[in-house]
């Protein structure tokens, strides 16, 4: 009987590693899956089956591949994510504020392993860039903040401020700004200086974010045109 996407997990990430470089030392990362994922129906979309492993084995494996250690943002349940591997770190603010809840969890986490950056990218972009880390590093410059964008070909640039290197030093800044009702990362990046670093897109956008079913469907559709 062939394997289960649940069963092979750690043997397929090792295999999916995007990248022959060494995770980048002493700079964590951390997998954003907090959301509701309403307009799949609810339930984790991390975990629907993509190319026979998860949603969340291609993305693990290509951040693995990029920083050290790795951690999960995720509400509920901890232990529907166990074979991971991964710490999860559920959201200090209360009422699913939404993923700048989860860059204050992966600020803390870091803060507490002693970093003084943190890498965060989202759970249901399976397709990132595998340079993604060395070059948001070498474009934050001295604030130490910088946001992913894509270009769009006709001159102009989209953010996905979700995948950011934060320097942990905000931390307080983002908790008081949170309490106060901030909900949107790119804005909120934006106020806190963030260089932009944009990514060229070469036939599929990296930034492809999985959201309903037939972005689901289109995404098996690019693994397999990437695996061809």
């Amino acid at each position: 009987m062939g394997a289960t996407p649940k069963s092979r997990p750690a043997k397929a990430r090792r295999e999916l590693q995007s990248s022959p470089s060494s995770p980048e030392p002493d700079l964590p990362g951390v997998i954003l899956a907090g959301g509701r994922s309403r307009r799949m129906g609810g339930g984790d979309k991390g975990l629907l089956p993509l190319g026979g492993l998860r949603v969340l084995d291609h993305v693990l494996a290509r951040l693995g591949t990029q920083c050290r250690p790795v951690a999960l943002n995720a509400n509920g349940d901890p232990a529907r994510f166990g074979d991971l591997g991964l710490e999860v770190l559920p959201d200090s603010v209360p009422d699913w504020p939404g993923p700048l809840a989860g860059v204050l969890a992966a600020m803390d986490w870091a803060a507490r392993l002693g970093a003084q950056q943190v890498v965060t990218v989202a759970a249901y972009t399976p397709f990132f860039p595998p340079d993604l880390v060395a070059r948001l590093r070498a474009g934050a410059g001295a604030g130490g903040l910088a946001v992913a964008a894509r270009l769009d070909g006709k001159g102009g640039a989209r953010t996905h401020p979700t995948f950011a290197l934060w320097p942990v030093t905000l931390r307080q800044r983002l908790r008081e700004d949170l309490a106060a009702g901030e909900r949107r990362v790119g804005r909120w990046a934006e106020a806190q200086g963030a260089a932009v670093v944009a990514f060229a897109c070469d036939g599929a956008d990296p930034f492809f974010n999985i959201n309903t079913p037939d972005d689901l469907a289109e995404a098996g559709r690019l693994l397999a045109r990437w695996r061809a």
